[in-house]
């Protein structure tokens, strides 16, 4: 069944039809644009809200960030923003697949649709122009036989008159003779018209306008498939992307069954563990019998005698949260004791007539506070480049790192003073390559650098001497530069030691490019597993397939993209959420 069969006579049906079938794949491509509109302003409200409770960019010495809790949240937040990247990639997908694509087709619809209704236009004129051609010759034909007939009865009327003369009846019988002719003439030509508008309308209603509406059917099936087609790509686009949505999920839930809430508690203990050990009972001071000064041998920092604990001292705070004025103390948390007062000395005048209730008030008075102090913990000590304002574990712990900064600096600094070396060598030797004398600002600088480093290295080795480290403390080997440009070794306890370069005479290279070695790459921060293929058509891009196995060299700053490394030595970037990651502890 076609619609030039059985809807030959529907034409304004069949053109409403089609209009409204275009005006429906205009609807739609709308519709989709607003949804697309809307997974956009939705990813970017996610990486807005990722951007915001990430404190990657932050100082990374925070204490919380060694806290699994922590990191699981970090984790959650970056999974979020892969998640944001594949609502914009649906998006993305939508517009060039499917909003494109269609609008593009509908203009060709278009087009050819108003080719067609054009035609059928022309069909329909020509038929009018047919018709109009054969209704003049009708009436042209009805007006000369009804003067044919007139002449005729005039003629008969005129004969049978005996008034009349021959010459009338002749007259008479020639004009009904003329009419009669011309009304014959009309006849045939109306006849041919006939004939004619009856073939063309055969032509139009059989042939014509059935090939016409035959084709505007085509173009409406094919209207309906390609929308349909753009309805099953409305699903297919965003089923494309949900391993990856899935694989994002999987990770939140990841990132919450790797919150371990006992090492926590570990990681917290370790930061804030402060070595001291806890204070030991007051002894009752008899002082009716005698003032005994002398405190248990458990207590850690013990104060001065009674009268100081008593007198003046007592309404400050507990030692333990008065930790500026314990470092800059003469008697350190391990220090001993001073000795107890005579068993029989004089008491102190406060105590006047009963000692015994004066103490018992005192100490009451001193207990109190103690209590209390636990509040000051919320301020903030005077901070001192020793690290002497924090506890003897702290203290050590952050000796240590400053230790082993200082450490990595001075190793830059040796690096860079020996390239500097290298690279006066192969001045002098080739005068071409460049002068000498242009390093000697720099080779200056680095060893003021190397010098200052090393007096730091020392000071901060004296300080973690002084908090009490457990075992030998390295000391970092540092290259140090001569005036010859040779290079010497330090041992830990800052004597040169054997160690030497060669003479440089015995490094003399052809070339200037040998002369330094390549630059190291970057170590690997981690690893990652490709979990779908990649193509890395892209500049600064690197192609991998899944299963691939990756060394991470970059993390992801927040732009989708992550930095990584084959065993080959290739790098480029992937995206982050094609890879499933695991950084180094």
């Amino acid at each position: 069944m076609d619609w030039g069969t059985e809807l030959w006579d529907q034409y304004d049906i069949i053109e409403k039809h089609t209009q409204s079938g275009l005006e429906l794949v205009e609807k739609y491509v709308k519709f989709v644009k607003e949804r697309t509109e809307i997974e956009q302003s939705y990813a970017k409200q996610l990486r807005n809200l990722s951007k915001k409770y990430n404190q990657k960019r932050s100082s990374k010495d925070e204490p919380d960030c060694r806290l699994s809790s922590y990191q699981s949240f970090l984790d959650i937040l970056n999974e979020m923003n892969d998640y944001a990247g594949q609502r914009e990639l649906i998006a993305e997908n939508m517009i060039m697949n499917i909003c494109i694509d269609l609008t593009k087709y509908l203009q060709e619809l278009k087009q050819e649709r108003k080719s067609y209704l054009l035609e059928a236009r022309k069909a329909q004129q020509s038929l009018e122009s047919t018709y109009k051609q054969l209704d003049s010759s009708k009436k042209r034909f009805e007006r000369e036989w009804r003067e044919a007939e007139r002449a005729a009865q005039n003629a008969e009327k005129t004969d049978q008159d005996i008034n009349a003369t021959k010459a009338d009846v002749e007259k008479a019988k020639q004009q009904a003779h003329m009419r009669a002719r011309v009304a014959e003439e009309c006849k045939n030509d109306y006849a041919a018209h006939l004939q004619k508008y009856n073939k063309e309308q055969s032509q139009f209603y059989f042939n014509d306008m059935p090939i016409i509406f035959n084709k505007l059917q085509g173009l409406d099936e094919r209207r309906i498939q390609k929308l349909a087609q753009g309805y099953m790509l409305f699903s297919d686009t965003e089923k494309h992307v949900m391993p990856i949505i899935g694989k994002c999920l999987e990770g939140i839930t990841k990132a919450g069954t790797n919150v371990n809430e006992k090492n926590d508690t570990m990681v917290i203990i370790e930061q804030n563990k402060s070595g001291f050990e806890r204070p030991g009972d007051l002894e009752f001071e008899d002082y009716s019998q005698g003032i005994n000064r002398a405190s248990s041998d458990s207590s850690l920092s013990t104060p001065k005698g009674p009268i100081d604990l008593l007198g003046k001292n007592r309404s400050k705070n507990f030692w333990l949260f008065k930790r500026s004025k314990l470092s800059s103390s003469t008697h350190t948390p391990f220090s001993t004791p001073p000795a107890p007062s005579p068993p029989n000395g004089a008491p102190s005048p406060k105590f006047g007539r009963d000692p015994l209730s004066y103490c018992l008030k005192e100490i009451n008075k001193t207990v109190k506070p103690r209590i209390s102090s636990f509040r000051t913990l919320r301020r903030s000590p005077t901070v001192t480049e020793d690290f002497g304002h924090l506890p003897p574990e702290q203290r050590r712990k952050r000796l240590q790192q400053k230790l082993d900064e200082i450490s990595k600096e001075l190793q830059k600094e040796a690096d860079q003073s020996e390239a500097l070396g290298k690279m006066k060598d192969v001045y002098e030797k080739n005068p071409q390559m460049g002068d000498p004398a242009s390093l000697a600002t720099q080779i200056s600088q680095t060893s003021q650098n190397i010098e200052r480093l090393k007096g730091e290295l020392n000071k901060y080795e004296t300080w973690l001497s002084e908090a009490g480290v457990r075992g030998e403390t390295l000391r970092y080997r540092a290259h140090a530069i001569n005036n010859n440009g040779a290079h010497e070794v330090l041992s830990p306890d800052g004597a040169h030691s054997d160690e030497s370069t060669p003479d440089s005479s015995q490094a003399i290279y052809a070339e200037f490019d040998d002369d330094f070695e390549d630059e190291e790459p970057v170590t690997p921060i981690g690893k990652c597993t490709a979990m779908y293929n990649f193509p890395g058509a892209s500049e600064g891009t690197i192609s991998m397939e899944e299963g691939e196995e990756l060394a991470v060299v970059e993390e992801d700053k927040g732009d989708g993209w992550t930095r990584v490394r084959r065993h080959n030595g290739d790098e480029g970037y992937i995206p982050t959420s094609y890879v499933a990651i695991t950084l180094n502890k």
